[in-house]
């Protein structure tokens, strides 16, 4: 078992940032790849953006040049930082972790979430 813990979310004018982290704990993979992902109310969980164990990354084009993803040298923490947020980043951001080396696009492929956390962007 994998347990996902994300922190960072809160409230924010448009133009600020945030930093959301995503603690991983129990049995690692040995290859993995973690995404991070946004849902907002009535629709589908939408990725925004993920890594891989090697460190390829992957980018929503609404999010490219303002969101970063990355992650600590034990691959235990991954990071999103989101600068230049806007009103239509608001929702629900959750972490999320494949034993692959592949950053699926899709949600449905990822084995293990974290519970969430409220990304609030403010006009």
């Amino acid at each position: 078992q994998v347990q996902l813990v994300e922190s960072g979310g809160g409230l924010v004018q448009a133009g600020g940032s945030l930093r959301l982290s995503c603690t991983a704990s129990g049995r690692p993979f040995s290859t993995y790849a973690m995404g991070w992902f946004r849902q907002v109310p009535g629709k589908d969980r939408d990725i925004v953006a993920g890594i891989a164990w090697r460190g390829t990354t992957y980018y929503k084009d609404s999010v490219k040049g303002r969101f970063t993803i990355s992650k600590d040298n034990a691959g235990n923490t991954v990071f999103l930082q989101m600068n230049s947020l806007k009103p239509e980043d608001t929702a629900v951001y959750f972490c999320a972790v494949v034993k692959s080396s592949y950053v699926y696009t899709r949600d449905d492929v990822y084995d293990y979430w974290g519970q969430g956390t409220q990304v609030t962007v403010s006009s």
